[in-house]
This record gives C-alpha cells, structure tokens and sequence, in this order.
C-alpha cells in the first residue's frame, strides 16, 4: 500500500536565506516534491521563493539545491518527488569582493 502522506523534509539554509527563516539555519517543511517544499516554504516565509526562483519562474541557475547530496538538476528538478526524513540543502551561490 502507498503512503499518500504529505512527506516532512528538513531543509537547511544558508545565511542568506535564514534572514527569511528568523534565523533558523534548518526549518522543516511539508511536500511530495521539492517545488511543493518551497510552497510550503513560502507560505510561511513570504519572499523565499524571490530568493530561490527567478521571474521565469524556475529555480535562478546560481541556486544550488542538494536532496541528500544529490543535485537536484540530475534528478528531475524541482518535480523530484520526496519521502520523510529526505534533506534539502539550499545554497545560493555567493558573490563577493571588490
């Protein structure tokens, strides 16, 4: 029998994105895929998704968003499906210097 259960994912955060979050560097979030994760995300932290999504509304190209180490580019992208206890690292790429 298949768990129609909504999974509960722990997602961590970095710096940048924890100024949304109260400074949580790991919040737990509800979805069967990782774009519902950031809906769930979202809803209770409005402007996460302008940080992670571009206009086009896909994730920007300097995003990098890991499910258990594994790159999500390789493994469907923000329709990759999702189970309890799965981990979500979200890590905006860092711009610096002068």
């Amino acid at each position: 029998m298949t768990s129609t259960a909504t999974p509960t994912v722990s997602v961590r955060l970095t710096a940048v994105l924890q100024k949304l979050t109260g400074g949580q560097k790991t919040i737990e979030a509800s979805g069967r895929t990782v774009a519902e994760v950031f809906d769930d995300i979202e809803a209770r932290y409005p402007g996460f998704k302008a940080q992670v999504y571009g206009p086009d509304g896909k994730p920007h190209r300097f995003v990098n968003i890991y499910l258990n180490d594994e790159d999500i580019r390789y493994t469907g992208g923000i329709d990759t499906a999702l189970k309890p206890g799965d981990v979500l690292d979200i890590l905006p790429a860092l711009a610096g210097g002068q």
